[in-house]
């Protein structure tokens, strides 16, 4: 086989130029004197024989080539990353920090009990929790910056462990006016009513999740606000049954007696980035939260776990 003309190196200095806008912003970013990055780029073209840039104004522009090429070299050198990390991984032989995203829906409880276990057995290994909302936990694994997720959507082309389902439930402050109907509701009665919705924190493609039907709606921004707010007498909301078990039991919040869809109960997973092995740290952690999953939930110990 034909040993390659062009470096790796050679081609994160082009796609470092054409990423930061010109020759002295690549420079720059990489630690690198102007007229190095200058000459490395046109060796390249000359190693390959095709023009790659072109000089529009102040500013390097792809070619038609240049386009095509450096779109095949970003997984080239995505993967060679990926290699230099996994023999680094391997002569380590222990993560220095597991990044984990969760949907904020997803009991807190269960995530104490697994990092509480993990913590003994972690090597000094770090967590990184972060909390998002709906796609915004999709976006946050496809685009790399996380080790593991755990989410109640479907993504194509990753394969999920099953975690167990959550509860929520239709619920408003006793002295709503819907509970003062004292009978079954439906749909006309909550139409005419205030819905409080949770914002999908997805950047790309927020998603509407669940009946949006109510002519009036409040957006706000996490489930503990949205449990205050209809606690206060602001609207209706379905809301996690682990997050308000205190509220329902000391009847702040009631149930709505509705003919259908009182109750949901969405199937969490938990997924791993496929871009990248899960390190041994990694893989004794999805143990442990598949572990303390399958548990019973003790709803009257709510703990809350920093992001």
């Amino acid at each position: 086989m034909k040993a390659p003309r062009v470096t790796l190196e050679q081609w994160r200095t082009l796609q470092a130029v054409v990423d930061h806008g010109g020759f002295a912003q690549a420079a720059e970013a990489t630690h690198r004197s102007q007229s190095s990055v200058s000459y490395t780029v046109a060796r390249m073209q000359e190693q390959l024989g095709v023009p790659l840039l072109r000089i529009d104004g102040r500013k390097a522009v792809l070619t038609e080539a240049g386009e095509v090429l450096l779109r095949r070299s970003r997984q080239l050198v995505k993967q060679a990353s990926q290699l230099e990390e996994l023999a680094h991984h391997m002569e380590q032989g222990w993560e220095a920090e597991v990044r984990l995203v969760v949907d904020a829906a997803y009991p807190n409880a269960r995530l104490v009990r697994a990092l509480s276990a993990f913590m003994p057995q972690s090597r000094g290994c770090r967590v990184r929790l972060r909390e998002e909302v709906l796609s915004g936990v999709d976006e946050v694994l496809l685009e790399g910056t996380a080790d593991l997720a755990i989410s109640s959507m479907s993504l194509p082309g990753y394969l999920g462990a099953e975690l167990s389902t959550v509860e929520f439930i239709a619920v408003a402050h006793p002295d709503h006016p819907l509970h003062r109907l004292q009978r079954v509701l439906s749909v006309q009665d909550l139409e005419s009513q205030l819905q409080v919705v949770i914002r999908d924190s997805g950047r790309t493609q927020p998603r509407d999740v669940g009946w949006l039907g109510a002519e009036q709606r409040w957006t706000v921004g996490s489930l503990p606000t949205a449990a205050t707010f209809v606690g206060s007498g602001l609207g209706f909301a379905w809301l996690p049954r682990h997050l308000i078990e205190r509220e329902l039991r000391d009847g702040i919040l009631k149930p709505l007696p509705l003919e259908h869809g009182g109750r949901r109960h969405p199937t969490f997973y938990l997924y791993a980035n496929r871009d990248r092995a899960l390190g041994p740290a990694s893989q004794i952690l999805v143990e442990l939260i598949r572990r303390y999953d399958a548990e019973p939930l003790d709803t009257a110990e709510a703990p809350t776990v920093p992001c």
